[in-house]
């Protein structure tokens, strides 16, 4: 009996493992120099995604601010873990086809001006599967970033996992991944996911009724009796490129 309840809880404890997302992500931005932007997203469709999977890096998303004309383009790569993030990297930046395309798309001037990095966990128990890949034909992203007062990114967990994505839900919005991003030594982590809309103006319509929603307040009035939780909030919307594995 004991044989068998030993069998059955290792099978579960794998199973629970498997369902996980465990990959180790890391968040690019590239600012470009005036007028290279052509160029840069040339240089990614035609070159530089496949030179990422070549080298085991996933390609998860490649956006564009939906200005008029964008400054910058966001991109998502994913690694198995953590340790095999700069083994990667710097296989695909020794690679000769890279060092080739690279040299030949800046040979009249650099494209990219300024890079900022994040790196980042899937929060469990708000992507327990993951990332939502349910391409739905045309719509936008909306990237949102949190950052909580101290001591208190479990209280923002527990009051997504309870409360808000069902909510978000409610008001037609999707829910596409939850992320926690990887602190700097001595300071928090931050809350950042993404979701769709059909297109920016729904999605402003759509936080409009969610904030107004007795349901919101009163979660949210609740969560903060013993005070505020959020700090700040960013807000960018996204279109995805047409070479996006994420649509």
């Amino acid at each position: 009996m004991k044989k068998y309840l030993l069998i059955t809880l290792t099978l579960l404890v794998t199973f629970v493992c498997q369902a996980q997302d465990t990959r180790y992500f890391e968040m690019r931005q590239y600012t470009v120099h005036e007028g290279k932007m052509p160029d840069l997203v040339s240089r990614f469709q035609n070159h530089t995604l496949d030179l990422f999977e070549k080298h085991g890096i996933e390609n998860i998303a490649y956006f564009l601010p939906t200005d008029e004309n964008p400054g910058f383009l966001t991109f998502i790569l994913a690694y198995p873990d953590k340790d095999s993030r700069d083994k990667f990297w710097q296989a695909f930046g020794n690679d000769p086809d890279w060092q080739k395309a690279y040299k030949e798309s800046e040979a009249n001037g650099p494209l990219v001006s300024k890079v900022n990095q994040t790196f980042m966990h899937t929060a469990p128990e708000l992507s327990p599967k993951g990332i939502n890949f349910d391409n739905a034909g045309d719509r936008v992203f909306e990237l949102r970033t949190y950052t909580m007062h101290p001591g208190r990114v479990a209280n923002i967990n527990a009051r997504f996992r309870d409360h808000t994505r069902t909510l978000f839900e409610n008001h037609g919005m999707t829910n596409i991944v939850y992320w926690f991003t990887e602190a700097k030594e001595g300071e928090q982590t931050q809350l950042v996911y993404l979701l769709a809309h059909k297109d920016e103006a729904a999605g402003n319509a759509s936080f409009l009724t969610f904030r107004d929603d007795p349901a919101w307040v009163s979660v949210r009035d609740a969560s903060e009796a013993d005070g505020k939780i959020v700090e700040k909030v960013e807000s960018v919307y996204f279109k995805p490129l047409p070479f996006s594995p994420l649509k």
